[in-house]
C-alpha cells in the first residue's frame, strides 16, 4: 500500500477549520480509501450511498438520521442524493452541536454546483487525483508515467493487467458514470470525442476538426470538453496575456490528465509511447500534473505568441514569476524561445524539466531540472524558501 500522508494531513486540516470538507476527484482515484482512513482517525459515523441500507436511511429520514449521528459524519458518493445539500447547510449552521461533515463524490458539474451553492462559506474543497510522484517516489516515475496514477492501474501485477483495467475503466466511465451524472450523451459518441482529444493532447484548443469529424456544432463540442473537464478527465490550461506588442495565443491548451488513460486511448502498450509521435506531449502532460499536485494552485497558465515563442507553464507565487519548459531530452539547452519568454514575461526563474537524475544550471535564471529533483524545488517555490541558485 502506498502512503498518502500529505493528502491525509490536508484533509484533516480542512476538517478542523471548516464544518464541511469535500473531497473531489475522478472515479477510482482512492477517495473511499482516504475517507475510511479519516473515519478511523476521528470518532465518526460513515454512510456509503452505494450501500442500499445507508442510502435508505438517508433517503427516508435524512435530517433525523444525521442529527442522531455522532462525531465526524462521512458521506460517500453524495452525488447520488443531491437533496442532502440543503440539510447539510442547516446542520452545519447548528452551533450548539458543531456538526462536522466529510463528503466524498466523483467530480461532476452538478455535484460541484450543488456543493458551492448550498454550502457556500461552509465548505473547503480538497481536490484529489491518482498517485503522484511524491507518493510513489521519483525512482518510479516511468511506471507512474506509463501506467498512470489510478491506484488499481499503477498497482496492477503487470502491464497487461494495468492496460486491461484502464480499458474497462474508460468503458465504465462512459456507459455508467456519465449517465449517472444526468448527462444523456451516447457512450460511443463521447468515446470518439475522447479518443480524438487524446490525439490532440497538448495542443491549443480548436473545435473545428472535432465539429467536422463528429458532425456537431462548436457549442456541442465545447460542452463535451467541459463535461470531461468537470469529471477530472481533462485539463484545460488557460493562456496568459502579457502587455507586450506581440500577438498572443488566446485559446486554452487541452490535456488528458492521467497519462495512463491517455496511452490507453491512443492504443499504446507497455512503453511504446517512447517511439510514438506523442512522446513529447505525453511527457509534458505528466510533468504538468505533478507540478499542479504539489503547488496546489489554480492560477497556472501557458504562454505563446503567434510568432512561435512559447512557455509550457507559467505561474506567480509570492510575487515571483516562475516558468517551466517540459522536454523529453537527455540534456536540455537554452533555446531562442526560452530567451524570449524570460525577457517578455520577466521570469525570476525558468526550469526545464527533463527525465534525468542530475539537475544543473544553464545560466543565471535558467535551470535544467531533473525529474528526481522536481518535488524538492516545487516545495521551495510553494513555501517561499527558493534561493537564487536553488540547486
Amino acid at each position: 500500500m502506498i502512503e498518502r500522508a500529505d493528502l491525509l494531513e490536508k484533509v484533516k486540516t480542512a476538517i478542523h477549520r471548516n464544518p464541511v470538507t469535500s473531497i473531489l476527484g475522478p472515479r477510482q482515484c482512492g477517495k473511499t480509501t482516504i475517507g475510511r482512513m479519516i473515519a478511523e482517525a476521528f470518532p465518526s459515523t460513515y454512510f456509503d450511498l452505494e450501500n442500499p441500507l445507508d442510502s435508505a436511511a438517508l433517503g427516508l429520514s435524512a435530517m433525523t438520521t444525521l442529527q442522531n449521528s455522532s462525531g465526524l459524519i462521512v458521506i460517500d458518493e453524495i452525488q447520488r442524493q443531491p437533496e442532502l445539500f440543503p440539510i447539510l447547510r442547516v446542520l452545519s449552521d447548528d452551533v450548539s452541536k458543531k456538526f462536522k461533515f466529510l463528503i466524498l463524490g466523483s467530480a461532476d458539474p452538478f455535484l460541484v454546483k450543488g456543493t458551492s451553492e448550498s454550502l457556500a462559506g461552509r465548505v473547503e474543497f480538497v481536490d484529489m487525483s491518482g498517485f503522484t510522484l511524491e507518493e510513489t517516489g521519483a525512482q518510479h516515475f516511468q511506471k507512474l508515467w506509463l501506467q498512470g496514477g489510478f491506484p488499481l492501474s499503477y498497482l496492477a501485477r503487470d502491464d497487461a493487467s494495468s492496460e486491461a483495467w484502464r480499458q474497462n475503466y474508460t468503458r465504465t466511465f462512459l456507459e455508467r458514470d456519465i449517465p449517472a451524472f444526468g448527462i444523456s450523451i451516447p457512450a460511443e459518441t463521447l468515446r470518439r470525442f475522447w479518443t480524438m482529444l487524446a490525439h490532440y493532447h497538448g495542443n491549443v484548443w480548436n473545435s473545428s476538426p472535432f465539429s467536422s469529424s463528429l458532425g456537431f456544432s462548436a457549442q456541442t463540442i465545447r460542452r463535451y470538453l467541459d463535461i470531461l473537464t468537470s469529471a477530472y478527465m481533462v485539463r484545460q490550461l488557460a493562456p496568459w496575456f502579457e502587455n507586450i506588442k506581440k500577438r498572443q495565443v488566446k485559446a486554452p491548451k487541452v490535456y488528458i490528465r492521467d497519462t495512463g488513460i491517455l496511452h490507453s486511448l491512443l492504443s499504446l502498450h507497455g512503453d511504446s509511447i517512447l517511439t510514438h509521435p506523442k512522446l513529447g506531449s505525453s511527457w509534458e502532460g505528466f510533468v504538468m500534473e505533478q507540478i499542479h499536485s504539489i503547488l496546489q494552485m489554480r492560477d497556472t497558465y501557458y504562454w505563446a505568441t503567434h510568432s512561435g515563442a512559447e512557455l509550457d507553464l507559467f505561474t506567480i507565487v509570492r510575487g515571483k514569476r516562475f516558468g517551466f519548459e517540459i522536454k523529453y531530452t537527455d540534456a536540455p539547452r537554452q533555446t531562442k524561445s526560452m530567451i524570449i519568454a524570460q525577457q517578455d514575461l520577466g521570469l525570476d526563474m525558468l526550469f526545464v524539466v527533463f527525465p534525468g537524475d542530475k539537475s544543473y544550471q544553464i545560466n543565471d535564471k535558467l535551470f535544467a531540472l531533473g525529474i528526481f529533483d522536481l518535488g524538492k524545488i516545487l516545495k521551495k517555490i510553494k513555501d517561499g524558501s527558493i534561493e537564487r541558485n536553488p540547486l
